[in-house]
């Protein structure tokens, strides 16, 4: 479930009525793709960038990386029209996922192959992604420092240091659909 941005126009980095104390109610808050697209696909600058979001996605399924999850935050996931006066520029997004292969030269010649889902340079440019991605198959010790980095980095408003929540969405989920919906919205608008 996707909380209602709080009069501050982000997500709250916890629901209020039940206290950051109950991890169900806590930042990074589930969801499916397709309530993200139908939450946040109001105009039609986002419609686009969710186009871009789900093409990088089936890439990475396409590339074998199917086990994991994204976090998606920035002011994609802001009221940013109204607090800033502008669209979203991108999806600032994290993959935490398992590498399709064991073999560290195998998984290196995929990565090199498709450095359009590796380098954020890159999946922004052609995706509208700041793509980032954290390899679930490292040491424990290298995990933690990186969620810790990120959930740091997408709790906070860079300027304003303001509190907020992020969005997780599998990889594996109703991606077909939420195309669905998104080309009725494009086709609508």
């Amino acid at each position: 479930m996707i909380p209602k941005l709080n009069q501050s126009g982000v997500l709250p980095p916890f629901i209020p009525e039940q206290g950051p104390t109950v991890p169900a109610s806590m930042a990074p808050y589930r969801s499916t793709i397709t309530d993200f697209i139908n939450r946040f696909a109001f105009t039609s600058e986002r419609r686009i960038i969710l186009k871009g979001l789900l093409e990088y996605r089936q890439k990475l399924r396409e590339i074998g990386i199917t086990n994991g999850f994204q976090w998606f935050d920035g002011s994609f996931v802001e009221d940013v029209e109204q607090n800033r006066g502008r669209p979203p520029a991108d999806l600032d997004l994290v993959t935490f996922a398992e590498r399709p292969t064991a073999d560290t030269k195998e998984w290196r010649n995929l990565v090199n192959n498709n450095k359009e889902l590796f380098l954020p340079d890159l999946s922004k440019n052609k995706y509208l992604c700041d793509a980032y991605f954290v390899d679930l198959n490292t040491n424990p010790a290298h995990i933690v420092s990186h969620t810790r980095y990120w959930f740091g980095l997408f709790s906070h408003q860079r300027d304003s240091y303001l509190w907020k929540g992020m969005i997780e969405i599998p990889i594996q989920c109703s991606d077909s659909e939420a195309l669905k919906l998104l080309e009725k919205e494009i086709a609508d608008a």
